[in-house]
């Protein structure tokens, strides 16, 4: 497994961390203050994490299956065409509706937050591009297994990092954070496109690079993981 594809497979990661549905209910969680915060924050952030996981296995078998069917170089062409029209749409990214954090004006249990998760697996689709990003480049690279199976695990760790990063924080300062978490969830509640597009025109620039690897691979492609 070359650097290279450990580089862009963990960028792509260090992007999904920017998800807004994940870090605004993490907000929600640490300003409401329920009872079990703890508990309810982790089975959210596991079943986001498991359910992204095993949606990563299941395309990985799947994609390895049609990858051996198609030539290499077709595929690569294939990917190259997705990262061009993932950054020529990252420009028509339409603005959302303010809305809240989905989590409901009820009390909050950890099968409610199981849920959210799923909801959150299910309907962030915007922001998962990355992800599939990921998932496409471990395809192409022909990985075993036994090398993108941990590489998976990195990935769906450092997407959920944030939530785990803010409640650490919450346990380690407290109230003398709420004034900055309670500006952060207004910014993540106002729906702003700007956060969505720059993640997808970076994914798009991420695929699109490998892709150029693999179709030329007697030219040099500069990028920042080597």
């Amino acid at each position: 497994m070359s650097i290279e594809t450990i580089g862009a497979v963990l960028g792509l990661a260090l992007l999904d961390t920017l998800s807004p549905t994940l870090i605004g209910v993490t907000l929600y969680l640490l300003l409401t203050r329920p009872r079990r915060m703890g508990a309810l924050l982790g089975g959210y952030l596991g079943s986001v994490a498991i359910a992204y996981f095993a949606l990563g296995v299941v395309l990985m078998l799947g994609l390895g299956a049609v990858v051996r069917l198609v030539d290499g170089t077709g595929w690569a062409w294939g990917q190259a065409a997705v990262g061009a029209a993932l950054i020529v749409g990252s420009y028509f990214i339409p603005d959302r509706k303010p809305d809240r954090v989905p989590v409901q004006d009820r009390p909050l249990t950890i099968r409610s937050m199981l849920l959210l998760g799923l909801g959150t697996w299910l309907f962030e689709f915007a922001t998962a591009v990355p992800f599939f990003g990921a998932v496409g480049i471990m395809t192409s690279a022909g990985l075993p297994a036994v090398q993108w199976s941990p590489l998976l695990g990195g990935y769906v760790t450092i997407m959920v990092l944030p939530g785990i990063l803010l409640f650490a924080g919450w346990l380690a300062l407290g109230e003398r954070l709420r004034a900055r978490f309670e500006r952060w969830e207004k910014k993540i509640s106002s729906g702003s496109r700007t956060v969505v597009s720059w993640v997808i025109w970076i994914a798009g620039c991420v695929i699109l690079l490998e892709a150029v690897d693999q179709i030329f691979p007697q030219v040099t492609v500069v990028t920042p993981w080597g």
